[in-house]
């Protein structure tokens, strides 16, 4: 897969099907899409996605907008779904304020789009004018076809990362995994911890998770780690530590059953599978050590 961050810089000279949006945790309502693209590759055309590198409503200033998948996690995602070019176009003033016709234009001609694949709640251009609506009035002049993506729904709502947010931000993990079609997971460099969990026999990893990336509530949950492509299973905590004394930052700390390898500075992926229990502050490092053992026996249990 070409990854592409230079808008400005981008002529594809290959024909394309191209498909556009925020796509952020690329879920089952994505899925629709992605099938799409690879219905379209048959025929000959590269698959292209067109997004942003940030929010666009954070970059506007209308909201700090956490993601449930970061840039680099979206990555991974679509080099899975066979994308052949993933575009992430950089907010700028330009691309801002550029109007609707503008924006069709620049990116058929520069992408060497001969198909578009986009949903029917897909807006872009200055004020969001531009629609599926806007693409098809378009396609005729610009040689370019249209196909139009219904949401797809679960209990009578649409399928969407605001849906998925709000269920992770209420910490129903399960139904978030559900929409998602794929366990939530944390991607992140295993860092040296303060070795607590080494003292009381219950060694784990650490990861740091970056500012911008959504967090379901603090607490233990039933996990499992990816570790140079293999899935090992354990118990996660996500929170501060609040046992242990000090001001610790949001960390993401994982006991991993019967392993054994030193795995400091590797990429890992954190999938949280069940929620366990809130984070909870002992009355020191036993209680916690007797806390954790009923943890990880629920977590093999399950």
């Amino acid at each position: 897969m070409r990854y592409v961050k230079n808008f400005e810089d981008l002529y594809i000279t290959e024909d394309t099907v191209l498909s556009l949006g925020k796509f952020d945790g690329l879920h089952r309502g994505h899925k629709l899409l992605m099938d799409a693209l690879s219905e379209k590759k048959q025929s000959g055309l590269k698959a292209a996605v067109f997004t942003f590198d940030i929010p666009p409503s954070s970059a506007a200033g209308r909201c700090d907008q956490r993601v449930i998948t970061t840039n680099e996690e979206k990555l991974d995602l679509f080099r899975q779904r066979g994308v052949d070019y993933l575009i992430e176009c950089p907010f700028t003033p330009k691309i801002m304020h550029m109007e609707a016709e503008d924006f069709i234009r620049e990116i058929v001609n520069r992408l060497r789009v001969k198909w578009l694949v986009v949903g029917t709640d897909f807006h872009f251009g200055h004020n969001r004018r531009g629609d599926f609506h806007m693409l098809q009035a378009y396609a005729d002049p610009l040689a370019y076809q249209v196909q139009v993506v219904s949401k797809m729904q679960y209990a009578g709502r649409d399928i969407s990362s605001t849906y998925i947010r709000e269920e992770l931000e209420k910490g129903r993990l399960e139904l978030a995994n559900k929409l998602l079609g794929y366990p939530y997971f944390i991607e992140g460099t295993v860092i040296q911890g303060n070795r607590i969990g080494r003292t009381i026999g219950f060694p784990t990893i650490n990861i740091q998770p970056p500012p911008q990336k959504l967090l379901p509530p603090f607490g233990v949950y039933v996990s499992d780690v990816q570790v140079d492509g293999q899935y090992y299973r354990g118990i996660t905590n996500i929170g501060k530590k609040p046992t242990v004394h000090g001001n610790h930052p949001v960390g993401v700390e994982t006991f991993i059953y019967d392993f054994h390898r030193d795995i400091y500075a590797k990429k890992v992926r954190v999938r949280l599978l069940q929620f366990v229990r809130p984070e909870q502050k002992f009355s020191g490092l036993e209680e916690l050590k007797s806390q954790l053992a009923k943890d990880i026996a629920y977590g093999k249990q399950i």
